[in-house]
């Protein structure tokens, strides 16, 4: 089977905070697995629907010395969920969702 996507992947294991999921709020951290110019895939404990809007960050690591960072603040939809895509964590989802919107974030040092 060939594969054709529309943006190349990049395997990233970043960490992932989910911030608002429809009209109810929620946090879930969690770890991305990969992301591309247009989605991201990651794995999270939280109840999370198909076609939900989403909020979440990825933070990248800090390389500076004086500790300040970047984070990318985005927002989608899902367009997939698998349940405890073997996780060690028995609440774990993975989680496929759009990369629609986005803001780079400096973190305070």
């Amino acid at each position: 089977m060939i594969e054709q996507r529309r943006a190349k992947r990049f395997d990233l294991r970043l960490p992932v905070e989910v911030v608002r999921k429809s009209f109810q709020p929620v946090s879930s951290v969690g770890e991305t697995k990969n992301l591309s110019a247009g989605g991201v895939l990651f794995a999270a404990s939280l109840r999370i629907e198909l076609g939900e809007p989403i909020e979440y960050i990825i933070t990248f690591p800090s390389h500076s010395s004086n500790g300040g960072g970047v984070s990318l603040r985005c927002l989608g939809k899902v367009v997939r969920v698998e349940a405890n895509g073997g996780s060690t964590e028995k609440d774990a989802v993975i989680v496929a969702a759009t990369l629609e919107r986005y803001e780079f974030v400096r973190r305070q040092s």
